[in-house]
């Protein structure tokens, strides 16, 4: 498996774990320091964002990814996460979002992890 299918990978799995609600699958697969920015403009911190998820301020039930594109550059990567979302979050009802993440990495070890992400619609 090349580079490139490792972070495909791994974009996949975020969004099991999510709608898992797999908070340590999910810590595994960021860095410490990881923040996302939400669609909102708000820049929230890892324990921030998942004990979000885990108190059910952020519900997700079902991710169809219509588009993943990887750039590697040495340890550091990009990748464009692009996904029809059924989600119910900060109290709203349940509803289909396509969302899209642009996240960056970082390779340690020979392994890949998140260090941020950025939501939008597309």
């Amino acid at each position: 498996m090349d580079e490139e299918e490792k972070i495909t990978e791994l974009y996949k799995d975020y969004w099991n774990y999510m709608i898992e609600k797999n908070i340590e699958g999910l810590r595994g697969l960021m860095y410490s320091d990881y923040y996302l920015y939400h669609m909102t403009g708000v820049k929230q911190p890892v324990d921030e964002f998942l004990n979000g998820l885990k108190n059910e301020i952020f519900n997700y039930y079902s991710a169809e990814h219509d588009d993943i594109i990887v750039k590697v550059y040495g340890d550091e990567a990009t990748m464009i996460g692009k996904s029809r979302v059924v989600a119910a979050v900060y109290g709203g009802g349940k509803g289909s979002w396509r969302l899209q993440g642009d996240f960056t990495l970082r390779k340690e070890n020979g392994n890949w992890k998140f260090t941020s992400s950025r939501a939008s619609t597309y």
